[in-house]
């Protein structure tokens, strides 16, 4: 299986370039499918073909998806890349998983909504935890009970997005800790964790934070 990338998000020129071009690198000039969730009138396929071309991506083609129209295999013949934009995380776990459509060969990066539905413990939404605020409202994707779903299954661990600028760590803290998952990793936006066969490295402008099950906080940054 090739490498998992998996990006906490950014929009600024140089938290796209140092987030995206490890992935783009990867994909060594093949064709990259950007897969972007159905949202209406929210929908901005170019958002996600621009960062790519910014990273030094040769040729982009979008793929819309939603419940009504997943990905299928076909949909990706000749790629060497599968990128899963960001936006409404729900929406993107409905769409996404539970079908099998991720061709074994691709290599796989997820940016935000996608890097959260990679893991064999996708971290959805939520904002609240019994009667406990565990992070801000506004990271809660419209949902209020903290949710945790199966994932993609593409890395042995939960992943939480946007870590320092939406203050989501404390989010994963609890889940890991409420034993929703048994560990996982907390990325920042510009920041990008590659995972190849149970090794682990960062990319990017921020920092990435991992939480064991014994709740032991790990800070990690590119080097």
């Amino acid at each position: 299986m090739p490498p998992v990338y998996l990006i906490g998000g950014g929009r600024g020129d140089d938290a796209v370039r140092a987030s995206h071009t490890p992935f783009v690198d990867a994909v060594a000039g093949k064709p990259i499918v950007a897969v972007v969730l159905d949202e209406g009138d929210g929908t901005d396929v170019e958002r996600w073909s621009t960062s790519l071309t910014l990273a030094g991506a040769a040729e982009v083609r979008a793929l819309v998806v939603s419940k009504q129209r997943p990905p299928r295999r076909e949909d990706f013949e000749g790629a060497g890349g599968v990128f899963v934009a960001g936006g409404w995380t729900p929406g993107y776990h409905e769409a996404l998983v539970g079908t099998d459509w991720l061709p074994p060969d691709v290599v796989y990066a997820g940016f935000s909504a996608g890097a959260a539905i990679a893991g064999r413990w996708a971290i959805v939404g939520g904002w609240r935890l019994g009667d406990l605020e565990i992070c801000a409202e506004e990271a809660g994707e419209d949902l209020e009970p903290l949710t945790v779903l199966d994932g993609l299954g593409l890395v042995p661990f939960a992943v939480d997005v946007h870590a320092t600028q939406w203050g989501t760590l404390t989010r994963l803290a609890h889940a890991v800790r409420g034993r929703l998952a048994p560990e996982g990793w907390a990325l920042d936006e510009g920041t990008t964790l590659i995972y190849d066969g149970g090794r682990t490295r960062v990319e990017g402008i921020g920092v990435a934070y991992h939480l064991g099950g014994d709740l032991r906080l790990r800070i990690e940054r590119a080097t």
